[in-house]
Formats: C-alpha cells, structure tokens, sequence
C-alpha cells in the first residue's frame, strides 16, 4: 500500500495552504494498492519535532476503504489532537527548522468501535491487531 497527495511529494514541502498560516484543510490524499478485505481506513497525522514531543494533528479512523480522500474532507470519526480539536489542524511550528509532517494511513479488517475525540493512543490501541497494511506520506514545514 503507497499514499500520495496531489499536493505535494514525499519529503518536500507542505504548501502553505494546508497549513496553520493558510486555509488549515487537509491536502487531498490518494492510496495505491488498498489491500483485498481492508474494512475501513484509519488516519493518523503527527509531528515528531514538535519543542515539547510529539505532536498529534489528525486522528481519523472508519473511513471507508477507497483509494482517495478529497481535499478539506469532512469525516465523521475524529479524535482530539494536540490543538484540543477533533478535526484536521495543519502544520503550525515555531520559526525555526523545518518539522516533518508524518501522514500514516492504515488499512483495517474492520470498523473501529471509538467515541469521537478519542486520543492518538486509544485509536492506536484499538487498530493494533486489525492492521491488515500501513504506508506514510512526509511532509515539511518551515516558519
């Protein structure tokens, strides 16, 4: 399994739009090679250079499987992120080096059984025996 974004490559910039300093919309998304029996897709959005750890900018989980995921998509399971929001939050570093932005996405033999604004660690505990395939996108921003 691969994802992309029309958006930008792996390893390059994110654009402004998709960003704090922009619209805040998540950039669209495309999956290659969605595994045969993936139920539902999960979403999880972070920045491992953020000052005080790691810092979580979407959890999504229950999508259903299909190969993209359109621009600023309004999704119905959400979990809360590093702002308190239960939405997509883009990029948003202090000035200084760029951070990296890791999009992971995961493939699933089932639905997810989470109340919304549920943490980063409860999706990731309760995805944990139902990955049937995972894959990143990484991203950078700069202030």
């Amino acid at each position: 399994m691969k994802i992309e974004s029309p958006a930008f490559k792996s390893g390059q910039p994110i654009p402004q739009k998709y960003t704090c300093d922009g619209e805040d919309k998540s950039p669209a998304l495309q999956i290659h090679n969605l595994p045969a029996g993936a139920k539902s897709l999960a979403i999880i959005v972070d920045d491992p250079d953020a000052p005080r750890g790691v810092f979580d900018h979407w959890i999504a989980w229950n999508l259903p499987p299909a190969t993209s995921i359109a621009e600023g998509a309004k999704i119905p399971n959400q979990g809360k992120n590093g702002f308190g929001d239960s939405r997509y939050r883009g990029p948003c570093p202090p000035k200084g080096k760029p951070h990296r932005y890791f999009f992971k996405i995961y493939a699933l033999d089932s639905m997810i059984d989470l109340p919304n604004g549920s943490s980063k660690s409860e999706l990731e505990e309760a995805i944990e025996n139902h990955i049937l395939e995972e894959a990143e996108l990484i991203g950078l921003y700069q202030r």
